[in-house]
């Protein structure tokens, strides 16, 4: 069962998704109304999926999402928004977000967006991952080189990071190379694990600062 925390100003919308979220079997651990009451009820009940809104009394979501990030938890942030536009989005992403939806989902899309998160994917709605990917191209300071000490991935390990640039899920990379959900995973695992780095966000920027996103 997915540990979920849910943050709104809104009380109706928050009691609704929080609503939506234990019906479909997942356990809200807590609930909050802004920044403050966020990062602490985060710190104390330690929830997998903080599921945030942005535009939240003070602090906001971008910097509670920071807070968070510089404290190294586990905890995995999934934006829910009523804004689209294109700062937000790479603000909450630059911050550490695992994902970014809008609030015009549909019930069944911010489920699985919550389920996908928790499991280490991430997640936007559509049209949003392509915004993400062309700012990290765009932040990119050198063509790729050739670094004898790099590590060295397997061909497979190489062909599961190109998808991982491109935007797709783990069950989409699962399913185009005929592999199992628990393979992709593990292959991820075992990339970030070489190429010392934390989360999907970084990973996805280095294979677009070595072109492989092409």
């Amino acid at each position: 069962m997915v540990r979920v925390m849910v943050v709104d100003d809104h009380p109706l919308w928050r009691e609704g998704v929080a609503r939506d979220l234990t019906e479909a079997g997942l356990e809200v651990v807590a609930t909050a109304a802004n920044g403050t009451e966020a990062i602490n009820r985060v710190l104390a009940t330690r929830p997998e999926v903080l599921l945030l809104d942005l535009n939240i009394p003070a602090p906001d979501g971008v910097e509670v999402t920071a807070t968070l990030t510089q404290r190294g938890l586990d905890t995995k942030v999934l934006v829910l928004s009523a804004s689209g536009e294109q700062q937000d989005v790479l603000d909450a992403v630059k911050a550490g977000a695992s994902g970014y939806l809008v609030k015009s989902a549909s019930r069944e899309a911010l489920l699985d967006a919550v389920q996908a998160v928790a499991r280490g994917e991430s997640v936007f709605t559509p049209g949003l991952a392509g915004l993400v990917l062309g700012e990290y191209r765009r932040l990119s300071e050198a063509p790729p080189t050739d670094e004898p000490d790099a590590p060295r991935l397997t061909d497979r390990e190489t062909e599961v990071l190109r998808l991982v640039a491109k935007g797709l899920t783990y069950k989409q990379i699962a399913e185009r190379l005929v592999l199992s959900h628990r393979t992709v995973q593990n292959h991820v695992q075992n990339t970030l694990r070489k190429l010392q780095l934390h989360n999907r966000v970084e990973l996805v920027r280095y294979a677009i600062e070595r072109g492989l996103d092409d």
